[in-house]
């Protein structure tokens, strides 16, 4: 692995390490295929071998996908002997006591599937509260007396229930994503920013096309660039298509499927992929055909695998590790830049980042582009946090300072600006607005003064502008101040009244 990723992760890990020891709750943000499960088990690593009296409780989403995902990173890294004193468990309401489910106490690192802990759910019949008194209670000496920290894995996604019990159980929260809620408060404590990730070559950069082009395009250039793929990194390229999601999905697929069934396509392999199994399909008949449906994911990520296109509706915009994606053609607009920015990810990952500095040149140019159409490219805005000194509480969510791009001024016909200038009279230029501002500002002061006095601003004598003037701009007083003082240097100048 390149040094440029081994140092940005340990830096980024070294940062929340100091964070979480200062404040309870702290927002990480990295871009999607940067490696977030790696950092978090790292993180969680290094705390655990400083305390023996926490756990980590680590919310993932879904049902089991993204938790199991995450719980076999865990696994793998304790057993390589990466960051030993984890001690994973994946929590399930299939796991039952005499007295219905229940979750053991001895392991130090929690994975919960976050559809598990939902209002009817088994693990909220009592078994989770039950789990989380005794790690944290030592009632009559019979809790573990330990404090449980929460990591919200894409925490842009609502977790109401635990947020509810937040108060009760959770010493400190650690908020994960690519896209955090700003109005949730989610405001990054650290942050691996995309630019510092293509850099490192953790992730690739992106060749944006037209919106408008035709799904044919996309699928002609994994034709194009399908052989060098192979050859030059060992890797078979894959193109995901993302369908429409309700209604349309069916004149999607039909688009597609046009295209697909021409004669120079007819070696691709491809795979469609939805929540019912029963509406998946594949033309790979002598591999996934003989698969369980639920287990063509697996099959599909793999680098040796024969599938060359993934269709899709919303199943793999999150938690779907797959790098040898390199493409993306979204059918339809998602209406949604957090939706984008996840689902672009996908195709981001670099797929040979363990030995991408054994490749040659033309292999590591290779390995770090995607191409994506379909898809806005959104125009990077550069977000700055503030507090206030000494203040004693956060305050950096209500305060933003944001970068506007101005749109292009439009031509006017007809108008020229050095015809306009030369038109002005000299009483209306200024070379800059600092040198106008002082100006406005007196003859403001002026109108006020002629009316206190009873005089008609229009019919001020040029003496009194100019004592005013100088009282106000150069004794640099406050305003009453700057009055009386005027007032008493033009007592003796004549006012017409």
């Amino acid at each position: 692995m390149l040094q440029e990723v081994i140092q940005l992760h340990d830096e980024a890990v070294t940062a929340l390490v100091d964070k979480i020891a200062r404040k309870n709750v702290i927002t990480f943000k990295s871009p999607t295929g940067s490696g977030k499960t790696h950092m978090m088990a790292d993180f969680m690593d290094r705390i655990l071998s400083e305390r023996n009296d926490v756990i980590f409780l680590v919310s993932s989403l879904s049902k089991s996908e993204l938790a199991k995902q995450n719980y076999d990173k865990f696994c793998e890294c304790k057993e390589h002997g990466e960051f030993s004193h984890l001690s994973p468990y994946l929590i399930s309401s299939e796991v039952s006591g005499e007295e219905g489910p229940f979750v053991p106490i001895d392991y130090n690192v929690y994975v919960l599937p976050r559809d598990l802990y939902k209002k009817g759910g088994r693990l909220m019949q009592g078994a989770m509260d039950n789990f989380l008194q005794t790690i944290t209670s030592n009632l009559f000496g019979n809790g573990m007396n330990k404090q449980v920290y929460l990591i919200k894995d894409e925490c842009h996604q609502a977790t109401n229930n635990l947020d509810s019990i937040s108060k009760d159980y959770f010493s400190k929260t650690i908020n994960m994503s690519a896209t955090p809620i700003l109005s949730r408060g989610q405001v990054p404590d650290v942050e691996i920013t995309e630019e510092a990730a293509v850099n490192a070559r953790l992730i690739k950069t992106v060749e944006w096309n037209e919106q408008d082009s035709d799904v044919a395009e996309a699928i002609e250039k994994l034709e194009e660039i399908k052989e060098e793929y192979r050859n030059r990194l060992d890797v078979n390229p894959c193109l995901i298509i993302q369908i429409s999601n309700k209604d349309k999905a069916n004149d999607d697929l039909a688009r597609i499927y046009d295209v697909l069934n021409k004669p120079e396509h007819k070696d691709l392999k491809w795979m469609l992929i939805v929540d019912k199994h029963k509406d998946c399909n594949t033309n790979d008949v002598f591999k996934a055909k003989k698969l369980p449906v639920s287990k063509w994911k697996d099959y599909a990520k793999s680098k040796e695998s024969t599938i060359d296109i993934i269709i899709f509706k919303m199943v793999i915009t999150e938690g779907w590790d797959i790098p040898r994606a390199c493409m993306l053609y979204q059918m339809r607009p998602t209406q949604s830049n957090q939706l984008d920015e996840q689902v672009v990810g996908r195709v981001r990952r670099n797929p040979r980042l363990l030995d991408y500095e054994r490749l040659s040149p033309e292999a590591q140019e290779l390995a770090m582009k995607a191409w994506v159409w379909g898809v806005k490219k959104q125009e990077q805005q550069k977000m700055f946090y503030a507090t206030l000194f000494e203040e004693p509480t956060d305050i950096t969510s209500k305060i933003r300072i944001r970068t506007t791009k101005l749109k292009t001024l439009s031509h006017k016909p007809g108008f020229d600006i050095h015809e306009f200038m030369d038109e002005q009279t000299d009483d209306n230029r200024y070379a800059d607005i600092f040198s106008l501002y002082p100006q406005i500002r007196s003859i403001k002061f002026v109108n006020v003064f002629a009316r206190v006095r009873g005089a008609s601003p229009g019919r001020i004598g040029g003496n009194v502008l100019s004592s005013v003037y100088f009282c106000h701009e150069r004794a640099h007083c406050p305003f009453p101040q700057s009055f009386r003082t005027a007032v008493l240097s033009t007592s003796k100048s004549n006012l017409s009244a």
